[in-house]
């Protein structure tokens, strides 16, 4: 968070499938040819300029939603209301089920407050809640990936670490895809803001919903500026549906 720009960990994964030289998309219109392959368009510049492009319009479309909309409060700012609502400080509308909850009781017992424990000693950031920008860049990003690449492509010779951390020991279970792999990385960088305590979870689900949909509508653009015979990026959704820019 306080090291990485703003599309680090997409961009980890771009330069990772470019490394394990994965599978590009079928659509791709140099895959037939004999005699060329992409790069100004559907080569690896391309592919570095889609990332810059939907970043920068999902958080614009995120400020957007945050500024305009919605306004939501901070997870952190909400729990300054539930401690003062309990120590009797303030008398605000809380839902009983919150307040009487295991998880705030649990807060209490380790913390001596009702305050939400953070990640981050500076606290959440100063702009509103909803979206995460975080889970809209990724999910933009993602979708970018899974348009440019072959989303059944097989991650090869996988690992996992073992229980103490120390070494890496040969991953065993069901096979994973490229698609999968994506949509993983994109829920985890989403819900990893909730687990800090920056950020709601329905933060998290529609902002990776609100990225898709900047990055469908980037790639639709670019789609009409192609000079290449081009059927289109096929991906599919996060609601598991496949369709066609």
């Amino acid at each position: 968070m306080h090291q990485d720009f703003p599309y680090n960990g997409s961009l980890n994964a771009l330069l990772i499938l470019l490394g394990m030289k994965a599978t590009v998309d079928a659509g791709n219109p140099y895959l037939s040819s004999a005699t060329q392959t992409g790069f100004v368009t559907f080569g690896q510049p391309m592919y570095f300029d889609l990332f810059a492009r939907v970043c920068e319009d999902s958080l614009k479309a995120t400020w957007f939603q945050k500024w305009l909309v919605h306004r939501r409060v901070r997870p952190e700012a909400f729990a300054g209301s539930v401690h003062n609502t309990l120590t009797g400080a303030a008398n605000y509308p809380i839902s009983p089920l919150l307040l009487h909850s295991r998880a705030v009781k649990q807060v209490f017992n380790t913390y001596g407050s009702y305050l939400l424990p953070m990640a981050y000693p500076e606290g959440c950031p100063a702009h509103t809640s909803y979206p995460a920008g975080h889970a809209v860049i990724a999910g933009a990003c993602v979708t970018v990936l899974k348009a440019l690449f072959d989303e059944s492509f097989a991650i090869p010779n996988p690992v996992v670490a073992s229980d103490d951390g120390l070494s890496l020991l040969p991953y065993s279970g069901s096979l994973l895809t490229l698609g999968n792999e994506l949509d993983k990385l994109a829920s985890n960088i989403a819900l990893a803001r909730d687990v800090a305590g920056v950020h709601w979870r329905s933060d998290g689900i529609q902002g990776l919903l609100l990225g898709e949909a900047v990055a469908i509508s980037v790639l639709k653009d670019h789609r009409a500026t192609y000079n290449e015979t081009f059927s289109g990026f096929s991906l599919t959704k996060f609601d598991g549906t496949t369709i066609t820019v």
